[in-house]
């Protein structure tokens, strides 16, 4: 059997992989992704994306097919057990620090249709699906994958230099690098509804969730007309038992008053436990995991997906680098180191969320309805409530962080509109920088564009410069994700770190990273 070799395989053509293949497609590596099923998937998922999410998706170059499907959401409405209002927050539905809505929703078959549609421009990246990956093994320095192609039964092998799993929670590749899953005990079976309808339901458009210890609830609009429920499953229920709209009455009747069943179309009921979920280990040498393979976060943030788009969003600029030449094989460590504590501190905050929603019984409902309506008058908490920004990264080789508060190492860097009219993003294309609010030396500047850095001075009054006073610097290395690397006042010092990093512990040759 003749084996073919490509520098990367990804198991899985979900948000993750694809996203993955894309933004490796757009530095020029080849990529080889294997689905099991023939198209997109079709059962519900996802139905929330971020503004930081939002930014990747216009990176990958589909910002304005994104937004015909998705509709920006006023924000969170929580209700008590009897439908009353506890608190409502709000979103601004225009553009956030990031440059796109704080919080949108839609249809995950429907943006996975497009993100598929968008790989098959790049000529660096090949999809196959209706494959089953039945066998993954080190032999030498590369990683060779077995697979057999659901249609005929034929058993196909190919080489790679890198194998990214994002083959969701029952992972292969998870299995083969050895990696334990470490339970951080939830676990809730919860019954997800799609209904279209043309008809008004005249709801607030934004998502509404019921805080209640029996059956907790949510509610939100994905489409012009696409809704979405969904419900904690109580003990011995299943999703079969709400397969009618005469079954779903009793529970979406507060959203559908005046509504006759023939103006609703019941599009998928379906059955999915809520889990809080981390891998150990989420690399075992050049085989990587990604996505719902090295986590799983339950659903009340909205976070699950984005995590995984983060992941990709990390690791394929290191990897195209490293294959490159550009950068050293060590920074693939950061993967992890990066990756890891971000992720973890969403899912608990996750699961925090949930039980302040949902639990206590009769007592939490009581605390609910005395402390939720008084939040709304506390800027800063209801500040808190609805921003959307992540925590930083930890600290790794590709992130320097200092322990003073307000500190930018490790945190995105924003993305406004420049004096030019074009946004931040669309000026540095996918490479390092450096923002600065005082011009380096001529040979700093020279040196720095020597290793691929653009460098862009803020002027005064700028978003820009606004940022980097309010982090207390006058400078910051930015990486291709967007991250900030390093922030500091003195900029020839900078120059100078961001030279050694490329020069001496990452290895020549990085004026190919983000050039198309």
């Amino acid at each position: 059997m003749a084996i073919r070799h490509v520098p990367v395989v990804i198991v899985g053509a979900g948000p993750t992989g694809v996203t993955a293949a894309t933004l490796l497609a757009q530095y020029g590596v080849d990529s080889l992704v294997l689905d099991r099923w023939p198209g997109v998937y079709q059962r519900p998922c996802a139905v929330h994306l971020d503004d930081e999410i939002y930014r990747v998706i216009a990176r990958l170059g589909v910002a304005d097919e994104f937004a015909a499907i998705s509709r920006p959401t006023l924000g969170l409405r929580l209700l008590d057990d009897r439908f009353r209002i506890l608190a409502e927050f709000t979103r601004d539905t225009t553009h956030s620090r990031n440059g796109f809505p704080q919080a949108n929703m839609f249809d995950q078959p429907e943006l996975e249709a497009v993100l598929r549609a968008n790989l098959t421009r790049y000529k660096h990246a090949q999809l196959r699906g209706d494959v089953e990956v039945t066998d993954v093994s080190d032999v030498g320095d590369e990683v060779q994958v077995t697979f057999a192609d659901r249609t005929d039964g034929t058993v196909h092998r190919v080489a790679t230099d890198y194998l990214l799993g994002c083959d969701g929670a029952n992972s292969l590749v998870r299995t083969q690098i050895g990696s334990a899953i470490k339970d951080l005990n939830f676990k809730q079976p919860w019954l997800v509804v799609d209904v279209a309808t043309d008809v008004d339901l005249r709801q607030w458009e934004g998502v509404h969730q019921v805080c209640d210890p029996v059956r907790a609830g949510t509610h939100m609009r994905i489409g012009a007309s696409r809704y979405r429920w969904e419900f904690q499953l109580l003990d011995g229920e299943r999703a079969d038992d709400f397969a009618t709209l005469t079954a779903l009455r009793p529970l979406i009747r507060p959203w559908t008053v005046g509504v006759d069943d023939g103006e609703l179309s019941l599009l998928r009921v379906a059955e999915y436990t809520f889990r809080a979920q981390i891998a150990q280990r989420w690399r075992r040498g050049n085989v990587f995991i990604l996505g719902d393979a090295a986590h799983l976060t339950p659903a009340f943030i909205g976070q699950g997906m984005g995590a995984g788009i983060r992941d990709a969003m990390n690791l394929a600029w290191k990897i195209a680098a490293v294959h490159q030449g550009a950068l050293a094989p060590n920074v693939l460590d950061s993967y992890e180191q990066e990756r890891k504590p971000h992720t973890e501190s969403l899912i608990r905050l996750a699961l925090n969320v949930g039980r302040a929603m949902t639990g206590g019984a009769r007592v939490g409902n009581a605390l609910r309805r005395m402390v939720l309506p008084r939040l709304r008058l506390l800027p800063g908490l209801r500040d808190k409530v609805v921003d959307s920004t992540t925590p930083a990264l930890t600290s790794s080789a590709l992130v320097c962080r200092s322990r003073r508060p307000g500190q930018l190492g490790g945190t995105l860097c924003p993305n406004p509109r420049l004096r030019d009219g074009r946004r931040l993003d669309d000026v540095l294309d996918a490479g390092f920088a450096l923002i600065t609010t005082r011009s380096p030396s001529v040979s700093d500047e020279a040196e720095l564009g020597r290793r691929g850095f653009v460098v862009l001075v803020a002027e005064p009054g700028d978003d820009l410069a606004h940022w980097l006073r309010g982090g207390r610097a006058t400078a910051a290395l930015i990486r291709p994700d967007r991250a900030v690397m390093r922030a500091g006042r003195d900029v020839s010092a900078l120059c100078a770190w961001a030279a050694d990093l490329v020069d001496g512990r990452l290895g020549q040759g990085a004026t190919s990273v983000g050039r198309r």
